[in-house]
């Protein structure tokens, strides 16, 4: 029987409303408390129709795990409870099953949660797509650009740890089946001011830190860097360290990320040295000094720093000092250089900061986008993710403020509109009659800032560009003059007579009424801000850097490239941005997730109306509802409305077997639903009031207590059936085989009394017999026993008499010996006491030596070289010509071993011991090469046919004849080529045709490379600008690799007189043609065994993956 699929629904077991659409009354109050009910009950995510409300919890929830992934997966938006993966599910099967371009917008103000609302997105979109080796190295990389850009992008401010200071708008690419191809990512408006200046309670971009706090000692003394923050003025002492936050840790995270991603080491390196001169440009200082002219100058204190920025960036130190120093304007053909005093000196200094960490941003950007592209050129789907600054109102809100504000003004304007238009195709798909909705239409504030003639942003450019004395305050004077008659736009200074006494509104401010409420903005830094200029000797100066990094960042520099054009304005350049953003997001489907904050304290389990308020105006969320309500509050496809609610009428229930529209028209018109509170769409039904959904819900509720007290009767009923009937049946079953226990019980101990008679009775019967026997026994083993009693007495006594009469003649013969002996110690006693000892120890020490060498004999080892079995030593006085023996020993037998050598023999061990003495404890693959003979010639083309015309070919002796693989220098494939070496040439030829491809003299080879691991690719360099280099260095792969390289090692020497380069690294560079492609060994699980495999990555990387 299959497993019937259970469903529910967003209204089952719902905490408060989990849609605010259904939420009643509608009001503000209500509105609040219904998401602090649900984020006490840490339901953090609550829906607007298809917009998503995420309340930051600030701290952990198992909410993400990959069983919730797959709970969501391929499910219905409503069938579960609301949650960002609920969206992230529908935006990607619209996109996969539909073929249409999503993007996701999250907004919300800093440390409201944006950026981790991104990351799950992202995350969840790379759980549930395809799998395979080729689309996880996609999705790590897309995944893996996120630390990278954090570490950059990234502060902590007062309201956020990890607070995003940039736009970001990622577009994932992905083709028809879902997989992920790649992505392209574009930034808007880095905080660059953060760089040289950032407000007390705050730190400056992650990387700063986390660079002195993770890197070695030996890269910090390579960029001449300190770990000690205080030693660098543009970092802030009083929150350089954040709890919770591991500096070093996340640098480790950020370097292994830009390797997965794509960087080269010394694209890594490169760009930390930027960022160290970043760091030291804030350690240069100014000091006054007046010229003879009367003009004021600026010099720098201490040029030390100045040295080792120079050093760094490879910049004329003289240079970039009269860049500090000098400005030169040029106006058609004539240059004028003017004096920097201290003040604009100092300007400078934080321009060229700014300007440099803003530039080395965007190449990041760029960098990134170069590896993360999609590599195929078939039609790709698009999801774009949006995480970009939300709305800001601070104590002091400058021109940072209002561009952000001025996008929050264009996002809400294109919300609105799209999802009116969402509605109103609904309606119409679903045959609905579409009656107008009035809201607020923002566009009013959106012209007041961007109109091309009278906007707020053409009148600062053009003050900007206006010739004269330019000022703040002139710029202020032109918006009272133009501005003062909106409706939406407030200056004390005016024409407009209602804000002349208004004192909240100071002389050198403007206000503007946005759409999430009045903004009051300090014109002070409007012009510098937007002009964001940067002097052209500095530009030039980072032109003339050796540093290549630095030197590309700053074109404009170029002598021969020399632009007097005025470039761009920083809000120009937004506005373009702005309007290119929203020109992509109309072309695509869009969903929508709004961030809230709950606190300022950045702690969980507090949440704080007024500031929850204060964000549910300015997202205009209440606006957002009364759009959706507008029409019919809610909306649900006929079948899973008639699943939920067939109960209540008793001909839908249990089944309704006509069509789901005419169950549902059935079961609305039996509970009797004014015809006004709901219409019939096409495939769904509309519900008007949300009172109407709960009162079904209700009487669903009231039916559900109902049908569970029906089932518990049943229930019940049959339990005690079934178990009447069980225990009657065992009765019976129980009753049987308790008689047969008794009978068998019964015949077992009838048996036993049988059987205990019947032994008791042969017992009786074999004593008697036993008896009987053994008295006659008795009486016929007496008379032997007698008689041999006898026999024994006559043999101990002849026994007795015959050892007497022997120990008698022993006694003569001992004392006859005793007297012999006597008379001879006698005759002799006098030379024993001479030198007996002498002579006893010489004879010894003569028997003891003999028998060493007599046992040496026996126990010599084999004649082998290579055995090292020696005899042990019998005595310690032996020692050392112990060991001589042994040495000549040894050396004899080596002889003899080698004088059993021919001339070829020799010449291959040669061979050998030059293998041994290049890759012995260096390359992996030596020690398998040891017992494997060199033969050099392994195709045999002077017996083959097959290669009669290459025979014919070659005059020389050749040496080595042998098929390697020829890496592709294109795509990282391998080709088949015949490899031979001669006396002076190294050929390569087709293996089918026999037809020579390539010829190199040894005399152009310059190298030979080899990775340390156990794999035969290798890389012949050769000479630059000679002939045979013109389209690079080989790389090939080869089972002979020890084999091949010590003959070309050899041949050359031989030929040139000189060492040919042995290079063996796990990481080198290879010319192909005109450009230079690092190969990289790495350690990897091979899906063709243990068969290495060569891949190109991008133009600059070459990885071999060995098992």
């Amino acid at each position: 029987m299959a497993k019937m699929e259970v469903k529910t629904s967003l209204l089952d077991n719902m905490i408060g409303v989990g849609d605010m659409v259904l939420l009643e009354p509608l009001n503000e109050e209500t509105f609040i408390n219904n998401l602090k009910k649900r984020f006490d009950h840490n339901e953090i995510y609550t829906y607007i129709g298809s917009v998503v409300i995420s309340v930051n919890p600030y701290r952990s929830l198992p909410i993400y795990s990959p069983e919730k992934v797959e709970d969501y997966r391929n499910r219905n938006f409503y069938e579960l409870s609301p949650h960002i993966f609920a969206l992230s599910d529908e935006a990607y099967r619209s996109l996969r099953d539909q073929d249409k371009d999503q993007c996701i917008l999250i907004t919300g103000e800093s440390g409201a949660g944006k950026t981790e609302a991104s990351k799950l997105v992202m995350s969840y979109v790379a759980a549930v797509c395809g799998k395979g080796a080729e689309v996880n190295q996609v999705k790590e990389q897309l995944l893996q650009s996120n630390p990278v850009l954090e570490a950059f992008g990234n502060a902590k401010t007062v309201r956020n740890d990890n607070s995003s200071r940039f736009g970001k708008y990622m577009d994932i690419e992905f083709d028809f089946k879902g997989d992920p191809l790649g992505g392209v990512i574009s930034n808007y408006l880095l905080e660059k001011s953060r760089v040289v200046k950032q407000p007390r309670g705050e730190r400056n971009f992650h990387v700063f830190y986390q660079l002195l706090s993770g890197a070695s000692e030996e890269l910090l003394n390579k960029l001449t860097l300190e770990r000690d923050f205080s030693r660098y003025n543009y970092l802030s002492l009083d929150s350089a360290k954040v709890n919770g936050v591991d500096d070093a840790a996340n640098f480790r995270t950020v370097r292994n990320a830009m390797q997965i991603v794509g960087f080269m080491d010394h694209e890594a390196e490169s760009v930390l040295e930027v960022v160290a001169a970043v760091l030291k440009l804030g350690n240069i200082e100014f000091k006054p000094e007046s010229r003879v002219n009367g003009l004021d100058e600026s010099k720098i204190k201490d040029k030390n720093e100045l040295k080792e920025i120079c050093e760094l960036t490879g910049i004329d130190q003289s240079v970039l000092e009269r860049a500090f120093s000098f400005r030169t304007v040029e106006a058609k053909q004539e240059k004028v250089s003017t004096t920097l005093n201290v003040a604009q000196a100092y300007y400078a200094r934080d321009a060229l900061a700014k300007n440099l960490y803003s530039r080395l941003f965007s190449w990041l950007v760029n960098r990134i986008n170069e590896s993360i592209k999609a590599q195929t050129k078939v039609r790709k789907k698009v999801m774009g993710v949006l995480d970009i600054y939300g709305f800001e109102i601070f104590e002091d809100n400058s021109f940072e403020q209002f561009i952000i504000n001025y996008c929050n003004e264009k996002l809400q304007q294109i919300f609105i509109e799209l999802t009116l238009k969402e509605e109103q195709e609904e309606y119409v798909r679903e045959g609905i009659e579409w009656t107008h909705i009035d809201y607020f239409n923002n566009a009013i504030i959106c012209d007041l800032i961007e109109n091309n003639t009278n906007g707020i942003l053409a009148m600062l450019d053009e003050e900007c560009l206006r010739p004269g004395t330019v000022t703040d305050e002139t710029f202020l004077e032109k918006l009272n003059q133009v501005c003062a008659t909106h409706q939406h736009f407030e200056s004390r200074m005016s024409k407009s007579s209602r804000f002349l006494n208004d004192t909240s509104l100071p002389h050198s401010c403007f206000r503007i009424q946005h759409y999430a409420g009045k903004v009051l903005y300090q014109v002070e830094g409007f012009v510098d801000k937007n002009n964001d200029l940067l002097y052209r000797d500095l530009s030039q100066a980072m032109w003339k850097a050796g540093h290549t990094l630095i030197k590309s960042l700053f074109p404009e520099g170029n002598p021969a490239k020399i632009n007097l054009k005025r470039p761009p304005t920083a809000g120009s350049q937004f506005k373009a941005s702005v309007a290119t953003l929203m020109k992509n997001l109309q072309t695509k489907n869009p969903n929508y997730i709004r961030c809230i904050k709950p606190n300022d304290k950045k702690a969980a389990h507090i949440f704080s109306e007024a500031l929850v308020c204060h964000q549910i105006r300015y997202l205009g969320l209440l606006e957002n509802v009364r759009v959706r309500r507008a029409g019919y509050a809610f909306r649900q496809a006929y079948e899973p409305c008639l699943e939920r609610y067939k109960m209540l009428c008793k001909q839908t229930w249990p089944h309704w077997k006509g069509p789901a529209r005419a169950g549902v028209e059935v079961l609305f018109n039996e509970l009797e639903i004014p015809v006004e509170e709901y219409s019939f769409g096409r495939s769904k039904i509309f519900i008007r009031n949300p009172r109407t959904l709960f009162k079904l819900e209700d009487l669903r509720k009231q039916r559900l207590e109902d049908l569970a007290t029906l089932i518990q009767k049943i229930y019940r009923g049959w339990k005690c059936r079934t178990h009447f009937l069980l225990m009657r049946k065992s009765q019976i079953v129980i009753a049987a085989w308790y008689r047969r226990y008794a009978q068998q019980k019964r015949y077992q101990q009838i048996k036993s009394s049988a059987l205990v008679i019947q032994s008791y009775i042969r017992g009786w019967k074999a004593r008697k017999i036993l008896r009987e026997l053994k008295h006659q026994k008795r009486c016929e083993e007496a008379a032997t026993t007698i008689a041999a009693y006898w026999h024994g007495t006559q043999a101990r006594r002849e026994l007795k008499r015959l050892k007497e009469e022997a120990r008698r003649k022993h006694a003569v013969a001992v004392i006859w010996a005793y007297w012999l002996g006597l008379k001879v110690r006698r005759e002799y006693r006098k030379f024993f006491r001479a030198n007996a000892g002498k002579k006893i120890y010489e004879f010894t020490l003569q028997r003891i030596v003999q028998k060493y060498f007599l046992e040496m004999k026996n126990k010599m080892p084999s004649l082998s070289p290579i055995d090292k079995n020696w005899p042990p030593r019998p005595y310690l006085f032996l020692d050392s010509t112990h060991k001589e023996l042994k040495r000549i020993f040894h050396l004899w037998r080596c002889k003899k071993y080698r004088d059993q050598f021919t001339d070829q023999q020799k010449l291959i061990y040669e061979e050998k011991l030059e293998a041994s003495e290049l890759f012995k404890d260096k390359k992996a693959l030596y020690p398998s090469s040891v017992g494997q003979p060199f033969q050099g010639a392994y195709l045999e083309i002077n017996k083959n046919p097959k290669y009669k015309k290459l025979k014919d070919a070659i005059e020389e002796k050749i040496i080595i004849a042998e098929v390697v693989n020829k890496i592709n220098r294109a795509n990282g494939k391998s080709t088949s080529r015949i490899f031979l070496l001669t006396n002076n040439n190294l050929l390569l030829a087709d293996q089918k045709s026999g037809q020579i491809k390539s010829e190199v003299p040894l005399v152009d080879v310059t190298k030979v490379s080899m990775s340390s691991q156990n794999d035969g690719f290798f890389a012949v360099h050769l000479k630059e600008g000679s002939e045979a280099a013109s389209k690079g260095d080989f790389l090939f792969s080869s089972d002979h690799l020890i084999e091949m390289a010590t003959k070309l090692y050899r041949t050359t020497l031989s030929q040139t007189k000189q060492k040919l380069n042995i290079e063996i690294s796990d990481e080198f560079l290879v010319q192909f043609r005109q450009d230079k492609v690092c190969v990289k060994f790495i350690q990897g699980n091979q899906k063709n065994g243990s068969v290495p495999t060569c891949k190109r990555k991008n133009n600059r990387l070459l990885e071999v993956a060995v098992p």
